[in-house]
């Protein structure tokens, strides 16, 4: 099993595909790894030898950022916004929808379960 940025890859699947495991790499960026370390995409993860493996951490570890580092940088990026006040840093801190979808209906993701609100009595009657 290839052991690459901390994350073992499936040994069944295809390198391109493998690499897309690695959280900050989704094909496009695979791609272009594995046309730089000089490796067939086609290739499957078991028939890597070592020094292929070593060429993939190579090029991932020179030009890309990735797992642990990348994860920081983008949680410092959500508290900055969240610390400055801006709208992104507002609806990041309330849990709603911070890129302009509707919330009247949807946005399940961000908001969790329904919470049913009681209805007022209305008077007189």
């Amino acid at each position: 099993m290839a052991r690459i940025a901390g994350v073992d890859l499936p040994r069944d699947k295809r390198v391109v595909i493998g690499l897309t495991y690695i959280y900050g790499i989704g094909p496009s960026l695979s791609k272009k790894i594995l046309s730089k370390a000089g490796i067939d995409e086609s290739i499957r993860v078991r028939d890597l030898d070592e020094q292929q493996v070593a060429s993939i951490r190579n090029t991932i570890s020179e030009e890309h950022q990735v797992e642990g580092d990348l994860r920081t940088e983008v949680n410092l990026n959500i508290k900055r916004l969240m610390d400055i006040g801006c709208y992104r840093g507002l609806r990041h801190r309330m849990g709603l929808p911070a890129r302009g979808q509707r919330t009247r209906t949807n946005s399940r993701t961000r908001k969790g379960r329904r919470k049913t609100v009681a209805n007022k009595k209305k008077p007189g009657k």
